[in-house]
């Protein structure tokens, strides 16, 4: 099976062809008949970025604390994606992200190509804006470099201006700089990497738009355009500001809200062009255990105003559409969808993979000749009060509405205290364990309650095990029900605990993945090899 890997926090260098294999069982967009569903990428994909260069179509999004970070997707026609590489390889200040900052880290990046470069500008909350440059998009990429300092310095996107000026707009957490709603444009040195200024407040969304942010800066026809949402994650709207002056004054109108169609809050992402002109939207839906799933939108221009959706009664605003014809003028690819299931049989951790924190040397190591993915079990840290807080969790995000993950894995503890664990993370967690006993090794399940809080686990003792191998399975059903189980065979697979339902985490879905750990220090850990994970 090919899969698009890379190696264990690098960044992969190639991208080929999906195959039928590795093709999403449980979520595709494209409908086969010139048309496509949304969401197009069913998936945590939060604060949507994307450009078109050539025939090539890039998206990233935030990732908060996980590593590596900033991922970047591919497209030819906007509906099928795949995931080519990251990035970010390790999130600084190092030391500080060496453990899990949940909902810190990595917020609304922006992506854009300029004399024949890469950049992604992203924020980091606490300690101010980085940009990143590349010459291919699949790297190798710079090493972040602070754009501005700052605490709640949110969510930025430059501008080159055709006067040769460079300018960078962007909003304010108000959790940090006790300040929100407003939108700031700086001006930038040449080189796109210091800003010159302190800024100029060109809107205040105070009256009419609050939680405004996320802003997206362009320019057409002698209009400035700043895109940005407004009205809060869950229940927003999208909002457009024009001027003729960078600086303003800028005139807004909603250009996209929720109307009759079951989207919520229908907000924040990127305008993109085709080859032939056709515009186009992409944005994100909060699904609560699910993330911030990505929807595509047609868009066209009315007297310089953009109108995005579907404006059933021509008021110049616009709702989402579930389906619509495929984009004109995209290059025609095959189906493809992010990654997913995971055999373990390359040299590389397949690009679906993030810890919750910068690694450390000896998490994990790939083996061709055995197939599997070896997770060394690492030392819980005295401070850790439950898997919350536990850097070498390694996960993915769910990828459907309804699915199932089965993985098969076999565990070889040294002390007592070792422990390989299968679950769904989130502020509340759940999941199987295997831990070694003194008299043996024993199948659990645990849950824990506002982990987030700091709350221990609830642990329930299963049965004591003696297979070499073992197979754990949750199946999740609509609005996040998981049930686990577990099999010695991989055929007959024995339901264990209560239904669990999903949470989200910090400003992000559930996830799930695997945790090797050990409660002592040791010269030689033990534990697990992974055979596969796969997701139908």
């Amino acid at each position: 099976m090919k899969i698009i890997t890379c190696a264990l926090c690098l960044l992969a260098t190639t991208a080929i062809a999906q195959s039928n294999e590795d093709i999403s069982r449980v979520w595709v967009s494209d409908k086969g008949n010139g048309t496509y569903k949304n969401p197009v990428l069913y998936a945590d994909y939060s604060d949507p970025d994307a450009i078109r260069v050539g025939n090539d179509y890039y998206l990233t999004a935030s990732s908060f604390n996980a590593v590596p970070g900033l991922p970047i997707l591919h497209s030819r026609d906007l509906v099928n994606w795949r995931i080519i590489g990251h990035a970010l390889l390790r999130q600084p200040p190092y030391d500080h992200f060496a453990a899990p900052r949940h909902g810190n880290g990595v917020w609304a990046p922006a992506i854009r190509y300029h004399n024949n470069e890469f950049y992604i500008y992203y924020p980091d909350p606490d300690f101010g804006i980085y940009v990143v440059k590349a010459k291919q998009i699949t790297g190798p990429w710079s090493v972040p470099q602070l754009v501005v300092a700052g605490k709640g310095l949110i969510d930025p996107c430059p501008l080159w201006d055709d006067n040769g000026n460079v300018y960078m707009v962007h909003a304010y957490a108000g959790s940090r700089a006790g300040i929100k709603s407003i939108i700031v444009v700086k001006q930038l040195d040449a080189s796109g990497t210091k800003a010159m200024d302190e800024g100029v407040m060109v809107f205040d969304g105070h009256d009419d738009h609050p939680t405004l942010e996320g802003p997206k800066f362009y320019k057409r026809n002698g209009y400035y355009y700043i895109f940005a949402p407004a009205g809060g994650v869950a229940t927003g709207w999208q909002l457009v500001m024009r001027s003729k002056q960078v600086y303003g004054p800028y005139e807004s109108r909603i250009v996209m809200d929720q109307g009759k169609s079951p989207v919520n809050g229908p907000h924040q992402g990127a305008w993109v062009q085709t080859q032939k002109g056709e515009d186009w939207f992409l944005h994100f839906q909060d699904l609560d255990a699910y993330g911030r799933v990505i929807h595509l939108q047609p868009m066209k221009w009315v007297n310089n105003w953009p109108v995005i959706g579907v404006d059933h009664d021509n008021d110049g605003k616009g709702e989402p559409v579930l389906t619509f014809r495929k984009p004109n003028g995209a290059v025609p690819q095959p189906v493809a969808t992010p990654q997913e299931s995971d055999e373990f049989n390359t040299s590389a951790l397949g690009l679906q993979w993030q810890w919750q924190a910068n690694p450390a040397a000896g998490w994990a190591f790939p083996s061709v000749a055995k197939g599997s993915l070896r997770l060394f079990g690492a030392q819980v840290p005295d401070s850790a009060r439950n898997l919350w807080e536990v850097p070498n969790v390694l996960l993915q995000k769910f990828p459907a509405p309804v699915f199932q993950a089965t993985t098969k894995l076999s565990f070889k503890p040294r002390q007592t205290g070792d422990r390989i664990s299968f679950l769904v993370m989130g502020t509340d967690y759940a999941g199987l364990s295997l831990i070694k006993r003194a008299n043996g090794v024993y199948l659990s399940y645990f849950t824990c309650k506002q982990a987030d809080k700091g709350n221990a686990e609830t642990v329930t003792e299963i049965a004591d095990i003696t297979a070499t191998d073992i197979f754990f399975r949750v199946k999740v059903t609509a609005g996040g029900i998981c049930r686990f189980s577990y099999s010695t065979d991989g055929k007959t697979f024995t339901d264990t605990g209560e239904p669990f339902t999903a949470v989200p985490g910090r400003w992000i879905g559930a996830k799930m993945g695997l945790c090797c750990s050990r409660d002592v220090k040791t010269n030689d850990a033990g534990w697990a090899d992974v055979d596969w994970w796969r997701v139908e």
